[in-house]
């Protein structure tokens, strides 16, 4: 069985005859960049599985404005939710990178829904997928744009990232600075200046559609700072303005929870003559 497979939500844990069971019944097609895999309001018909590569999933405003709603990478799970209450799609899924995926007929995948130790496994999905959409707007609505970034960064880093020794990550995120800027949900020309400003500061090195965290610690305390940019910086959203500090608000059900990021933020730095400010 493909190793992505195994690891995504519906097969973790599964008894080995019962995985290898279901990926028999499975089928893989291949994506390159920029295929449309369904869009919104299409019919619901399949549940996908990323095995490489990685796929955004698109909300579009009635002003043609774009926001990314997630971006799915290998192992990661999608389109079970119009599969199961029978409604059109809401987001349109597009590949970002070349890959893989494994395509579930929506027939299929309710019958799975009826073994109680697959149901178990799609309802967990389904609920992450919802904690994920509050802890969203949570933070659109209580970070300003560089703790956005800085968020973002790190949880790309966590999903995506290679540790090195020396206590940086390489994240290969395969995105545009524009579609950068949809997950952020600001504009390409704030995302480009606070990049550039996370690189002055000596925080990250931005390299295309990939970037190296240098400081993931310091990018973590932006997060949790929540405070707006120095006035005059450049990603301050006031001109000049100072912005009072504002407290991202996490559910409660996730405050008790370490983000997914914290394990990059306890390896070791080096003394490297970086600023840290």
């Amino acid at each position: 069985m493909d190793e992505a497979l195994a690891r995504s939500a519906l097969f973790s844990e599964l008894p080995a005859a019962t995985a290898e069971e279901l990926a028999a019944q499975v089928e893989q097609v291949p994506m390159a960049r920029g295929d449309v895999v369904f869009r919104a309001g299409d019919r619901a018909g399949h549940l996908f599985v990323v095995l490489a590569g990685k796929v955004k999933l698109v909300q579009s405003a009635p002003d043609g404005r774009e926001s990314m709603a997630e971006l799915m990478g290998p192992s990661d799970q999608f389109g079970e939710l119009a599969l199961f209450d029978e409604g059109p799609r809401t987001v349109t899924a597009v590949a970002v990178a070349d890959g893989r995926l494994v395509r579930v007929a929506g027939p299929m995948a309710r019958q799975w829904a009826s073994r109680p130790e697959l149901a178990e496994r799609l309802l967990a999905s389904v609920a992450r997928r919802l904690r994920r959409s509050t802890e969203r707007i949570s933070e659109l609505t209580a970070a300003d744009v560089p703790g956005r970034l800085a968020r973002q960064l790190l949880d790309l880093g966590a999903r995506f990232g290679v540790a090195r020794d020396d206590g940086t990550v390489h994240v290969t995120h395969d995105l545009t600075q524009e579609e950068l800027a949809h997950l952020v949900g600001a504009t390409r020309e704030t995302v480009n200046k606070t990049l550039s400003e996370f690189g002055q500061r000596g925080w990250i090195l931005a390299e295309g559609k990939a970037v190296l965290l240098l400081r993931p610690d310091l990018l973590a305390r932006r997060v949790e700072s929540g405070c707006g940019s120095p006035p005059g910086s450049a990603s301050s959203q006031g001109v000049g303005r100072p912005r009072p500090p504002v407290h991202p608000v996490r559910p409660t059900a996730a405050r008790d929870q370490p983000p997914p990021w914290a394990a990059l933020t306890r390896r070791r730095v080096p003394a490297n003559g970086l600023r840290s400010s």
